[in-house]
């Protein structure tokens, strides 16, 4: 029998973190830990609030009511044919943490994930440096620190300001660097509407944008539908995805919608397993896609890092180092020139320490 325990931790935000939704100013990650004989795994659910599937008021009555049969046998609750698989489809920040867990501890309890490149600190994975809404002044600063800190992708969360005054802010970036020096991206979480979509999406393609991210709310097929296929720029759909969760139904999204690329978050879109699923489509529909991780700490970052390095992509995907908390668990990762690399000789601190 394993011996398994869940502590949440609240982490605060080390500035206003805006998206078109609102404000995020404090989150909280549940972490997992699984041991026998001396050996643990650890892992991170971290769903958010107004986004996630879950309903975070029973998140923790539901943690410890799985963990109850989990301990008896965490392969099986894992494998993709069980009956707990439908269960787990509803709540996938939680089955990315039970798999990370579980993966953990069977490699020896060492945040090895998988066994690749990155944990070895042999390869590194090319990432964008992402601007968070604020205030124009502060959106302006993140960029001139992404661009110092020698990223090569940026992508900026646009549709809170009126769109003009963020249109010229994009405008000063590209007249400083053109497309082959600087990938912008944008992120626009719903924001925009039939009436006025498409005069948005002409507006970017004319500062060369590499691709808007959920350009219009979630579930309107009829109109993602037709911004795809009139776009002048990529299409990548995020938040659309959340509520397929069978093959079938997956592959029926896509062939009507036909996007350029997807956005990927294991604690939105049905863990690993589900992540491999939509990447598996996504190739055979030839698909774009990029991981991108969802507000967690150096835990749960850490494995979907080397969840990607599984994958021959030379993407940038949209991970970081939670540097944007103001507690931190110390981790090897770290960002170097706009690359996540893993540093295999500096130590991981036991999450519980925030908790002191």
């Amino acid at each position: 029998m394993f011996k398994v325990s869940v502590h949440p931790i609240v982490f605060r935000f080390a500035f206003e973190t805006g998206t078109s939704r609102g404000v995020l100013k404090e989150k909280t990650s549940w972490f997992i830990r699984l041991e026998k004989n001396g050996v643990t795994g650890w892992g991170e659910c971290s769903p958010i609030a107004g986004l996630s599937p879950e309903p975070l008021d029973i998140m923790e009555d539901k943690i410890n009511t799985v963990l109850e049969e989990w301990k008896k046998d965490p392969a099986t609750i894992l494998d993709g044919q069980s009956h707990w698989r439908e269960e787990l489809n509803k709540w996938p920040a939680l089955r990315f943490a039970l798999e990370t867990a579980w993966l953990d501890y069977s490699h020896g309890g060492v945040h090895q994930i998988y066994r690749n490149g990155f944990f070895k600190g042999q390869r590194a994975i090319p990432i964008n440096g992402l601007v968070w809404m604020n205030t124009l002044e502060h959106m302006q600063q993140q960029i001139e620190e992404k661009l110092e800190q020698g990223y090569r992708c940026i992508k900026l969360k646009i549709g809170h300001h009126d769109f003009h005054s963020e249109l010229a802010l994009l405008q000063r970036l590209r007249e400083r660097f053109d497309s082959d020096r600087l990938m912008i991206r944008v992120d626009a979480n719903g924001a925009y509407k039939e009436e006025n979509v498409f005069h948005v999406l002409d507006a970017l393609a004319s500062l060369s944008i590499h691709s808007i991210e959920q350009p219009v709310t979630a579930g309107n097929l009829k109109l993602l539908s037709s911004v795809c296929a009139r776009s002048p720029i990529a299409v990548a759909l995020d938040e659309e995805l959340i509520p397929y969760t069978s093959p079938e139904e997956k592959e029926t999204m896509l062939q009507t919608t036909r996007p350029a690329y997807l956005v990927l978050k294991p604690s939105l879109h049905g863990g690993m397993m589900g992540c491999r699923e939509w990447i598996a489509l996504a190739e055979k529909n030839n698909i774009g896609w990029w991981m991108t991780s969802y507000l967690e700490s150096g835990i749960g970052l850490n494995a979907i890092a080397q969840f990607t390095c599984e994958y021959n992509t030379n993407m940038y995907h949209g991970l970081g180092t939670g540097q944007i908390y103001t507690q931190r668990i110390n981790s090897p990762l770290a960002v170097q020139q706009g690359l996540l690399t893993y540093l295999p000789n500096e130590n991981w601190s036991d999450p519980t320490d925030l908790l002191a």
